[in-house]
């Protein structure tokens, strides 16, 4: 194996494990054009890393990453051992968490910048040998960063406006205006690649005239939410929307509090994704990033799962949202990893959407509290204009 890690560290590392820092390292070797070669990475935290630093480079302070070449002369001398090895890289995690915090940076690109700069070393790259030389280190670490996080693994995450709070605002009145139909075509000329509405059990805002409506007007995608409800899945089966995503549903709550709890009910969720199925219309499970719920959402056939973001975007530290991040992406990875496509949604606003619309496993961003709230003083279609520049820019930030 090309890459070796030799881990000092002492916890693990938030949302980031070992075998995903291998799978950067291996693709950045491959970038660079040594893939035959080994390395290894040692990570480590700052009192190791500032011994290594006094020792070798007589500096008595911690630094982020260290590169160790392998010896000169001794690679010819074991040829015909079949060695080829670039040499040692050795990061400190403590360093590399407080630089991605500082930088407003996720654990995985920091990472990835790090093992970058230091395979450079090995390579014989140093900005310490010259302005010119610094400058060059860094438009080779900006060219592998930009085909690492450039390439995402889907497309550019596709903006989806859920227009329930239109209809909530026409059933204040009991009238007719506005019309969540009319709001919907607004957010599609505006831009968005979908339209989400939840038909609820209650009928509290969207009403069957609605779906109805929106099923023949709706030009890019319909998403349906629902409860694993008999009267709105024969509701959704006669409509056939592009998708359907099944949600909790309690009476009592203003709004879906949390993802369904899949492990739970496989064997009920499993018969109504095959009833979709049969029907032709691909479902999405809406869940809290759990592996547990993952894993379970896999095996009872679902096609997508919609990550929440709640807990996210409720956050109430910068620490707590990180946390909270990391658990998000590693979600979606590992959701991707099995095979489902993954989109997200709950809570999501103008502050805080830039760095979900970032990750690469993210299709779809489901928005619509915050966009109809800007609406109110911006008018709809620059509100949904001003997320669709968000979600847009995010891919350079991140």
């Amino acid at each position: 194996m090309p890459i070796a890690i030799s881990s000092h560290y002492r916890f693990p590392i938030p949302g980031l494990p070992e075998t995903e820092i291998i799978e950067l390292a291996e693709r950045l070797l491959k970038e660079l054009g040594v893939s035959h070669y080994n390395v290894t990475l040692c990570l480590t935290d700052d009192a190791e890393i500032r011994n290594l630093n006094h020792t070798y480079r007589y500096k008595n302070q911690a630094t982020n990453v260290l590169s160790f070449p392998f010896a000169e002369g001794l690679e010819e001398d074991l040829s015909y051992t079949g060695l080829r090895e670039l040499g040692d890289i050795v990061i400190s995690i403590d360093t590399a968490l407080k630089e991605a915090y500082s930088f407003n940076q996720s654990p995985k690109f920091r990472m990835t910048w790090l093992i970058a700069h230091g395979l450079l070393h090995l390579l014989g790259f140093d900005h310490e040998r010259s302005a010119e030389d610094a400058a060059n280190m860094v438009i080779q670490e900006k060219q592998l960063l930009n085909r690492i996080f450039k390439t995402r693994s889907c497309p550019m995450p596709q903006l989806a406006i859920n227009v329930d709070h239109i209809a909530t605002i026409r059933q204040a009145r009991g009238g007719a205006e506005p019309d969540p139909v009319f709001a919907a075509s607004i957010c599609e000329l505006a831009g968005a690649k979908g339209i989400v509405v939840h038909l609820r059990e209650d009928r509290r805002h969207i009403q069957d005239r609605d779906v109805y409506l929106l099923r023949k007007t709706v030009k890019t995608r319909l998403n349906l939410e629902m409860g694993a409800n008999n009267e709105i899945i024969d509701i959704a089966c006669d409509i056939v929307p592009d998708l359907v995503t099944l949600v909790p549903e309690k009476r009592q709550e203003l709004t879906t509090e949390g993802g369904l709890d899949v492990a739970a009910q496989k064997k009920k969720l499993a018969k109504v994704i095959k009833k979709f199925t049969k029907a032709g219309i691909p479902v999405s499970l809406f869940i809290d990033p759990d592996p547990a719920q993952i894993q379970a959402s896999h095996d009872i056939g679902a096609q997508f799962v919609e990550i929440h973001t709640g807990r996210y975007c409720d956050a109430l530290s910068e620490k707590q949202q990180d946390i909270e991040f990391d658990l998000i992406a590693t979600a979606a990875e590992e959701a991707s990893r099995r095979g489902l496509r993954v989109n997200g949604g709950h809570g999501l606003n103008y502050q805080n959407a830039d760095r979900i619309a970032a990750l690469s496993t993210i299709e779809e961003l489901s928005i619509g509290h915050s966009v109809i709230s800007r609406a109110a003083f911006t008018g709809l279609e620059q509100a949904v204009k001003d997320m669709l520049q968000i979600i847009q820019n995010a891919q350079v930030r991140w």
